[in-house]
């Protein structure tokens, strides 16, 4: 029993010492070098050098070379048609038992004679194009025919018209099937010869000069893609009175270079559509309803909310006002010798010119005030008067000679004389239609630019 448990206790230890042992590092296994032999057979240098010259026999590139092998040394010279050949041929003497080392001496031929190397490797060249001709007649044929394809898809002019919301889009979109297919097909061609290494390199190539042509026409295609992007948006009517940055007008036409307009003062105005896009456009046309405002300032001691509300009621009394919304007046300043009030009333543009409307406003406002006895200071200055400072004696007595007004002169003789004018219900306040019709004529004038204009009145605007 005893003899028992001792085995039993032995053979559990004996896997227990194994799994504590520390295991051992790895050794690294020596590289055999190769011995080079003390001695050598007798043609042993004969055999080598047989050897090498039947494999360069039925290699071209290797015809002139010249072999020599001593004691397992192998000396190459001659010529090679290639660079690379060199390397090539030294790799292949290396292959063979035997060689102790090689002694390479060859040279590339640079010569011009019939046979040489650079010719001959321009015949094949040439004879290699000569025998792919049919296949790159093929691959020239199936480029065309993908091309014309993509032409005849692009063609499509009604189905794209159809599609896209204006007609500048439209051409974009048939310029882009063409170029498309153009590509795909130049693809496919070069494929099918191989030459997709050209491929890469022609891609390469014309990435490096888009990126240089997009540096250099930055303002072209930032008018492009403006005239693109202004075309979908609509941001403003043909005819619409606009005024684009510090540019005022109506506009004539959205072409995809420029917006022209025509200036108040009948001039034609092209503003590039890069700027146009990213300028502030306010649109007075958008709105038929606009409002005016002018400024009166009455004086200091008169009653400023009596003098707010005559205003007021006086711009609700004319007829080219409008009531809604109604006319208003705000004190919006107190200066050195006048309270200033700013007047303000809506219009109609569609019945109602604006200028000729704030020209009528002034005038009633002004005569409805000074009726009433409020005055209308101008600028008061003191002047000081040092005696002195006076080149010649200072006279006392020219100050008791200024002339001032009476405090009980009437309100009447206070004011200038006015001229007799008609009244305001009288004079024509109708718009002003004279650069709007130029407009139109100048969009019915015939000529090849009517067609290009990419303002649409069956869309919204934006």
């Amino acid at each position: 029993m005893i003899r028992l448990l001792a085995l039993a206790a032995l053979l559990w230890a004996v896997p227990l010492a194994a799994q504590l042992e520390v295991p051992a590092e790895p050794t690294e296994t020596p590289t055999p070098v190769q011995t080079i032999a003390a001695t050598q057979e007798a043609g042993d240098d004969r055999r080598i050098a047989e050897r090498i010259a039947g494999i360069f026999a039925e290699l071209p590139a290797f015809g002139a070379v010249e072999v020599e092998v001593n004691e397992g040394v192998v000396s190459l010279s001659g010529t090679v048609p290639k660079p690379d050949d060199i390397a090539r041929a030294e790799a292949i003497v290396n292959r063979v038992a035997g060689v102790v080392t090689v002694e390479n001496g060859l040279e590339r031929d640079l010569s011009l004679s019939a046979g040489s190397a650079g010719i001959l490797t321009l015949a094949d060249r040439w004879n290699s194009l000569v025998r792919m001709l049919p296949l790159i007649g093929m691959a020239l044929g199936v480029w065309l025919a993908i091309a014309f394809l993509g032409y005849l898809i692009a063609g499509l002019g009604r189905l794209w018209h159809r599609i896209a919301p204006n007609s500048f889009l439209a051409e974009l979109i048939a310029s882009a099937i063409r170029f498309g297919f153009t590509i795909v097909g130049l693809v496919i061609a070069l494929d099918m010869i191989g030459a997709t290494a050209l491929l890469g390199a022609v891609l390469g190539g014309a990435g490096v000069i888009g990126i240089a042509l997009g540096f250099a026409m930055r303002d072209t295609i930032e008018n492009y893609v403006a005239s693109l992007l202004l075309s979908l948006r609509q941001p403003f009517r043909a005819n619409d009175w606009v005024q684009i940055d510090t540019y005022e007008g109506r506009v004539i036409r959205l072409t995809s270079r420029a917006t022209v307009l025509m200036t108040l003062d009948g001039n034609h105005l092209r503003i590039p559509n890069g700027q146009v896009f990213k300028a502030v456009i306010v649109n007075f046309t958008r709105n038929p309803q606009r409002r005016f405002h002018f400024d009166l300032g009455v004086d200091a001691d008169d009653d400023a909310r009596a003098a707010r509300q005559l205003g007021r009621d006086t711009l609700a009394g004319l007829a080219f006002v409008l009531s809604d919304p109604p006319p208003e007046a705000r004190i919006i300043e107190v200066g050195d010798s006048n309270v200033v009030i700013r007047f303000l009333g809506w219009v109609d543009q569609r019945d109602t010119d604006w200028w000729k409307a704030q020209s009528q406003a002034i005038p009633a406002v002004k005569g409805a005030l000074e009726d009433a006895g409020f005055g209308l200071p101008e600028p008061i200055y003191r002047l000081r008067f040092d005696p002195r400072s006076a080149t010649v004696p200072f006279a006392a007595e020219a100050a008791t000679a200024t002339v001032t007004p009476s405090a009980d002169e009437p309100p009447q003789a206070k004011r200038a004389v006015r001229d007799v004018a008609a009244s305001p219900a009288d004079e024509d306040v109708r718009p002003a239609d004279e650069i709007a019709a130029m407009v139109e004529e100048e969009r019915n004038r015939p000529g090849e630019e009517q067609n290009k204009d990419l303002l649409d009145h069956s869309r919204p605007v934006e």
